[in-house]
Parts: C-alpha cells; sequence; structure tokens
C-alpha cells in the first residue's frame, strides 16, 4: 500500500521510518515550517523524502498543491499528524481510504489544541491518544480507528505524556492502517455528534504559565506539569527576575497562617510556599536557563514570591 504522509512533528518522523520498515511505501512527504519545541524540523522531512527518493512539499496551504498531488502514483491513504491547518475535503477525497490523523486527546471530548495539557490541568485520571479518519473543514471528528490510554495523576508531568506519545502513535498508525487494509470500512467507534460529548480545546500560549499563588496547592501543581518539557514551563517573579520551576508537590499539611506566596521553608534542594489552600514544595528552580540554589537565592521567611 502506498501511503502519504501530511505533518509535522519527531513523531510522524517516526512513524514514517516504522511504516517503512512494515513494507508501506511512502509515496509523498508534505509538511509546513516547524513549531519551536519540535525536534525535526522541514529541513529534515525534506532530507528525509530525498533519501526515500521520494516527491516532498512544504506548504502552509496543502490545496494549493492539489494538482502536484493528483499527478502522483495512486496513494490509497494519508496519514497526519499536526499539520498547521484543516486539510479540506477536495484533498482527502484524492486518497481511496481518506487521510488519518493522529490526535493526542479523548475523542470525542479533548478536541482542539494542547489537549494533553488541558486533560491535567482538569485532573483527568488518564489521556487518550486517538487515530481517526479526518472529515473536511471539521476539527478531530470522524470514525476512530485505533485508540489507547495512558493514566495520569499528580505526579504526571507533560513530558512524560510526550514520550509515551511518542512511542505510541506510529504503532497505533501501523494498526490502523493493517485493519484497513483487511477491511476498508473497519472502526472502533463512530465519534458522536452531540454537543454535550465534545469538549473544545483551545491553544495555551507561554504566559499561560505564571502561577497564581491564590489558587489551591493542587491547582498550581497541575499547571507546573502541564507547563513542563518540553514547553516553556511553569513560572513565577521574585525581586523582579522570572523563576521558572520543573518540579512541584505537596508539601506537609500543618495549620498555618500565611499570605499566598509567602515562603514558609528554606533548604538546600527546595523551598515551601504558601498558597491560597495548603503548601507546596518548589524544587528544580532555573533563572535564565541557570539552576537556583534556594538557600543562596531565597534568603528570608519574610519574602514572598509573585
Amino acid at each position: 500500500m502506498r501511503v502519504a504522509v501530511i505533518g509535522r512533528t519527531e513523531i510522524l518522523y517516526k512513524t514514517v521510518l516504522l511504516l517503512k520498515s512494515k513494507g508501506y511505501e511512502i509515496g509523498l512527504i508534505i509538511t509546513s515550517k516547524e513549531s519551536p519545541e519540535y525536534t525535526k524540523t522541514s529541513n529534515d522531512f525534506q532530507k528525509l523524502a530525498k533519501k526515500l527518493k521520494i516527491p516532498f512539499i512544504s506548504s502552509t496551504r496543502i490545496i494549493d498543491n492539489m494538482e502536484f498531488i493528483k499527478s502522483l502514483p495512486e496513494m490509497r491513504i494519508g496519514v497526519s499528524m499536526n499539520y498547521n491547518s484543516i486539510i479540506p475535503n477536495e484533498i482527502i477525497n484524492l486518497f481511496p481510504l481518506g487521510i488519518l490523523n493522529a490526535h493526542a486527546g479523548d475523542l470525542p471530548r479533548y478536541r482542539g489544541n494542547a489537549c494533553q495539557a488541558w486533560a491535567i490541568l482538569n485532573g483527568e485520571r488518564y489521556i487518550g491518544l486517538c487515530v481517526h479518519k479526518m472529515i473536511g473543514g471539521e476539527l478531530d471528528s470522524g470514525d476512530i480507528i485505533s485508540r489507547d490510554y495512558y493514566p495520569i495523576n499528580l505526579s504526571t508531568k507533560i513530558t512524560q505524556v510526550w514520550d509515551w506519545i511518542s512511542i505510541t502513535v506510529p504503532k497505533l498508525f501501523y494498526e490502523a492502517l493493517k485493519n484497513l487494509e483487511k477491511d476498508p470500512n473497519f472502526l472502533i467507534e463512530k465519534q458522536s455528534k452531540k454537543t454535550s460529548d465534545i469538549l473544545r480545546c483551545y491553544p495555551r500560549k507561554p504566559e499561560d504559565g505564571k502561577i497564581n499563588w491564590k489558587e489551591d496547592s493542587v491547582n498550581i501543581i497541575r499547571l507546573v506539569n502541564a507547563s513542563n518539557k518540553p514547553f516553556s514551563g511553569a513560572f513565577f517573579y521574585f525581586k523582579d527576575k522570572k523563576i521558572h520551576i520543573w518540579d512541584a508537590t505537596l508539601a506537609k499539611e500543618e495549620n498555618f497562617l500565611a499570605i499566598p506566596g509567602q515562603i514558609t521553608l528554606i533548604s538546600d534542594t527546595f523551598i515551601e510556599v504558601a498558597t491560597g489552600k495548603g503548601k507546596i514544595r518548589l524544587s528544580s528552580m532555573e533563572s535564565k536557563g541557570k539552576k537556583i540554589l534556594p538557600t543562596k537565592f531565597f534568603k528570608s521567611l519574610r519574602e514572598r514570591l509573585s
């Protein structure tokens, strides 16, 4: 089966390598400019296409390349992840089996952007990962062909989730292609169209990682986890210096009175801070990319974070 590959990220790059190793013929690679957190660039995809001796397109408007795609030997299906725009029906219909999209969200809930971060912030117990058929002009809709779940809790960082996604997406694409080869009508679930079943997620920005110390300690930990690497990180300010925090846990419970943001303990490896509900322990902190030693940076329990 000849397959077109559409999108970005190192995960899609790994998918190309896996499908090629399983005997699938890659007929075309279409990509666009990468986001800052991606470790594979459009140049990497171009080099891969050259190595495989196949056509390569870098474009933010896939529809502009429709005639070129039509001129190529028939590709039965496309696989897509993180392309920069919604793919229209005119392109999807060029492939007899359509285009499959990998989406890191528990569809039909968690459609849209930054779904893994929103799931962590929302206190979900697991994160879903789906490969589904695309419907032109619609966001993360269409029949679900393969799916997996990753359990999460208050200690789960988005870094771990992305590691799991990186390993799992290529396998789910391969599983979906195998099943569709056997049965072109194969699916495991039709997505609900009910508004009450759909949760639309909108993009997050680096400034959304700013900690509000009046929040519950649990919510602050979720923010730290959801903003973790490969993203820019949760942060606060101390004496006009921006401090990024990569690890946060609940501090030991005690009865106390303090203004949220008050430092309540300074040790060699961490500090504890009062929040709107409880206290939080912060470790693995950085300022301008350099690690912070708490006892050298924070000097007094009279100091507060903002």
